[in-house]
């Protein structure tokens, strides 16, 4: 094979490592600071993608479905947090897994009501719907650059309000030691609401910007949480870098996997999690047991 096929590769694995980045950052920020497992993640992804289908075709604009589905999402998971998940906050890990599953019944119900249970293709605007040449024979589509391009900004931005700002501080506080925060005049619960609807935020704008290369389709959500969980698991609970250097690892393997050893495509990803837990329990980036 030319190299530039595997170059193609190495981009297609960057971008979707990327898209789970931020949706595996959005997991770990809210079990790492709020112990809460949220096993309804996955459908704050299925949501932002299917208001982007929606509001793109209503509106004939990708960006404007961004800029109006985000807030949408977001209040939702807000709406969630403070109803079903703030009485659960002192309880077993149990009660929480019980709970965002049956969330995703629930939302998973409702997809059918509103959308139906057909696959929709969403549009890539125009200006990013080309390609750029890589070599004489092959070239590379601009959204998979725009995704890329997106996403690392996101992330760049994530990584400075958690390191560089009071607000960053704030949540490191209150992930560090709950009740010194609280005694220090930090208002917890909404603390909490704020880490919630931020990794909301992170998940339905994955969603929403995956949507024109993936398509829409029932489950959609389910798949990435899945894949989410082992970003996590790698990267160590609880670690922002962590989920960053374990989405890119899974976006490239899990890549490289489907067009190599395409039959054995579905373990590649499991296996490099056992792996790295095998020398590793806590991950490459998690505390100590």
């Amino acid at each position: 094979m030319e190299p530039s096929f595997y170059l193609i590769q190495l981009l297609n694995g960057i971008q979707y490592g990327f898209l789970l980045f931020l949706v595996a950052s959005g997991l770990t920020l809210v079990f790492g600071i709020m112990g809460i497992i949220n096993l309804a993640h996955g459908a704050f992804y299925m949501l932002g993608a299917y208001l982007a289908y929606w509001l793109a075709r209503e509106t004939g604009s990708l960006a404007l479905a961004v800029a109006a589905g985000i807030p949408v999402v977001v209040l939702v998971g807000i709406v969630v947090e403070r109803l079903a998940i703030t009485p659960l906050y002192r309880r077993d890990h149990l009660y929480q897994v019980l709970l965002t599953f049956g969330l995703i019944l629930v939302f998973d119900e409702l997809r059918s009501i509103l959308w139906g249970n057909d696959v929709h293709a969403v549009p890539i605007p125009p200006p990013l719907a080309g390609s750029i040449p890589l070599t004489e024979t092959q070239a590379y589509p601009v959204y998979r650059l725009f995704i890329s391009a997106a996403c690392a900004a996101v992330a760049l931005a994530l990584y400075l309000m958690i390191q560089r700002t009071r607000l960053g501080m704030i949540i490191r506080a209150g992930a560090s030691n709950r009740e010194m925060a609280q005694a220090l005049g930090i208002d917890i619960n909404r603390l909490f609401t704020l880490v919630f609807g931020l990794g909301v935020a992170l998940a339905a704008f994955a969603g929403m910007i995956a949507a024109p290369v993936s398509s829409v389709y029932p489950g959609i959500g389910d798949q990435v949480l899945i894949i989410s969980f082992v970003v996590v698991v790698i990267g160590g609970i609880g670690s922002i870098k962590g989920a960053f250097v374990g989405a890119m690892l899974i976006g490239i393997a899990d890549t490289f996997g489907k067009v190599l050893i395409p039959e054995a495509a579905s373990v590649v990803i499991y296996a490099l999690m056992a792996v790295v837990l095998i020398w590793r329990p806590q991950g490459l980036f998690g505390a100590r047991p």
